[in-house]
């Protein structure tokens, strides 16, 4: 009893410090507050009043429901793809979740102009009715039907039914813009002017945050195309002509973003070489009497502090064999040539320039050579330099195996496989002996030949400036050629030829330099020797047929040491002209 008096008091006294408007107006809030709360549950649970059909009320029925009572579904707006209409009047903002003060509701008046419009709409949507009077219903084009597509009436004015529009679709399938830029040469302006060319927008299948597809009608594009140049032929000349023109852009800036690549591949090499520490590299010394020597410095130091260029295409063979030999080391395995030779009537650079330059480049990279393998893939152009790139498959005790690249304008043109062995003298010996053959000086050379041959009477102008030309080129090549005869031994015929390094070039370097010089001439080299001292090579040909031929080849030096053997298969065509085929079908 004392509790109770207590919590009395205490409530009393509460009460007595609010007045009486205060106190009514808590009352009141918290009347409303329960109503609210009642009507909530009453929406969210089940009625127990039923509806005037005698059914509970709709609300309380989900939207997934299969009730034909049930709300309909979401649907999304046709004109906006994949996205849905969202009736934006309709909505109330709840402020977070927290009870709506009253007077804040939607005006009902602005949701009544929002139902008309939406009836508006739909209104336009619907097909138009069909008259009794089939004199007054539109007809199919083309098969006279009544089912015509009225979105095919609506954007483009065309009537026609879905069944012909499948059967015919030269003439109603739809084209997207890019088509009719490309096939028909439109430009954006006319396409994009709805009196010219009507079209239809639709949701980019790609993306749908991508602008709207445009859709145009073929029949009425092709009709304005044949207006605007004069006729599909005409449309034709036109578009092989810009066809033309985009495909000679890009290989103009294919070529200027190459030539630009060389110049800084140039500048590169350039800097690269006057940064880095010049050492001298001396000669021989050579005798001058009293006890006196000379020493003189090569030409690499005053050919490295100049740039490297190519301005003539039409380079001539240098007369030192080691200026056709020399390259660029560019990096660790890439190496470029310095001068390329064509030779006359030659489809591109001389075959043994571009194996020796090779087996240069793989030597840099090993000790001596011991045999090699090569094809040639492509013809080069003496205008380009070409890149050597040399690739470390194998590092053995005895045996080193190194691949060589030689790329020209992207493409590789020659491939070499070349092994490297350790000498050792202590194994067996074993060589087909030297034919018997004139010395070297008796042998006459070959540019005396040709000019023999080009002086005689009877000879046409031709032929002789032909042999002239051929005369020259030997004479200013770094090799020296000596026919020392055609023999015929069992029916085989065997030629042989003295062939010769200049004079003072090829004797101050050491064996693998020259094994390059000798792969100036064949491929495979297995023993010491100088190519100044003259080398006999004897040419057999086993076989020819159908434009190729495998020709085998020995070197042998004057003291009758076989240093090399050679077998080489390359396509021989003579000028005979294959039986005419009869092209006609009858």
């Amino acid at each position: 009893m004392e509790g109770r008096n207590t919590s009395s008091t205490l409530s009393t006294a509460e009460n007595s410090l609010l007045t009486p408007e205060q106190v009514k107006r808590i009352e009141l809030n918290r009347l409303k507050a329960k109503a609210r709360q009642r009507q909530r549950e009453q929406d969210a649970g089940p009625s127990s009043t039923p509806n005037p059909n005698q059914k509970r009320p709709l609300e309380v029925i989900p939207a997934v429901s299969t009730s034909p009572t049930a709300p309909k579904p979401l649907k999304r707006d046709s004109r906006l793809g994949k996205y849905f209409d969202y009736d934006l009047s309709k909505m109330v903002n709840s402020k977070g979740g927290f009870l709506v003060e009253e007077g804040k509701e939607v005006d009902e008046d602005l949701r009544a102009k929002e139902r008309e419009r939406e009836r508006q709409r739909a209104k336009q949507n619907l097909e138009p009715p069909m008259y009794l009077d089939p004199s007054l219903n539109p007809k199919c084009r083309e098969c006279q039907s009544i089912d015509i597509d009225y979105t095919y009436k609506k954007i483009f004015g065309c009537l026609v039914c879905n069944k012909c529009k499948e059967e015919h679709p030269e003439k109603y399938s739809l084209l997207t813009k890019t088509e009719c830029k490309e096939d028909y040469l439109l430009t954006d302006p006319e396409l994009r002017d709805r009196e010219l060319l009507p079209h239809l927008l639709k949701a980019n299948p790609h993306k749908s945050t991508f602008a709207n597809m445009m859709l145009f009608l073929r029949y009425q594009v092709e009709d304005f195309a044949w207006k605007k140049w004069g006729s599909p032929e005409a449309l034709d000349v036109e578009w092989e002509r810009r066809t033309e023109e985009k495909k000679n852009k890009k290989n103009k800036k294919f070529e200027e973003g190459l030539r630009d690549l060389r110049r800084r591949t140039r500048e590169g090499v350039w800097q690269r070489r006057k940064d880095q520490e010049h050492k001298h590299v001396f000669g021989v010394t050579e005798d001058i009497g009293d006890g006196m020597g000379r020493q003189a410095t090569r030409n690499s130091c005053f050919a490295a502090a100049q740039a490297f260029t190519m301005d003539d295409p039409n380079q001539a063979e240098s007369s030192k064999i080691s200026t056709s030999l020399e390259l660029e080391q560019i990096e660790v395995n890439l190496f470029r040539s310095k001068t390329l030779f064509k030779p006359t009537k030659a489809r591109g650079v001389f075959g043994g320039q571009v194996i020796s330059q090779a087996i240069v480049a793989a030597t840099n990279c090993v000790d001596p050579v011991f045999g090699l393998h090569c094809y040639f893939l492509l013809s080069a152009s003496p205008a380009i330099p070409i890149i050597y790139f040399v690739e470390r498959l194998r590092e053995g005790r005895s045996y080193t195996t190194r691949s060589v690249k030689a790329v020209q304008n992207g493409k590789v043109i020659f491939q070499l496989m070349c092994s490297y062995h350790k000498p050792e003298p202590w194994q067996p010996t074993y060589q087909w002996p030297m034919p018997e053959a004139p010395p070297l000086e008796e042998c006459e050379l070959e540019e005396v030949l040709y000019r023999r041959r080009a002086a005689r009477e009877d000879l046409p102008a031709k032929v002789r400036d032909l042999f002239l030309s051929y005369a020259l080129e030997k004479e200013n090549g770094p090799i020296s050629v000596r026919r020392a005869g055609l023999t015929t031994e069992n029916g085989t015929q065997t030629s042989m030829h003295w062939m010769q390094a200049r004079t003072g070039q090829a004797s101050h370097y050491g064996a693998p330099y020259q094994k390059c010089i000798l792969a100036y001439l064949s491929d495979l080299n297995f023993d010491n020797f100088c190519c100044e001292d003259g080398l006999l090579y004897v040419v057999i040909c086993p076989r020819a047929t159908s434009g190729r031929a495998v020709v085998h080849g020995r070197l042998y030096s004057q003291a009758g040491k076989l240093v090399a053997v050679t077998c080489q298969e390359g396509v021989v065509r003579a000028n005979v002209r294959g039986p005419t085929e009869n092209k006609a079908k009858l």
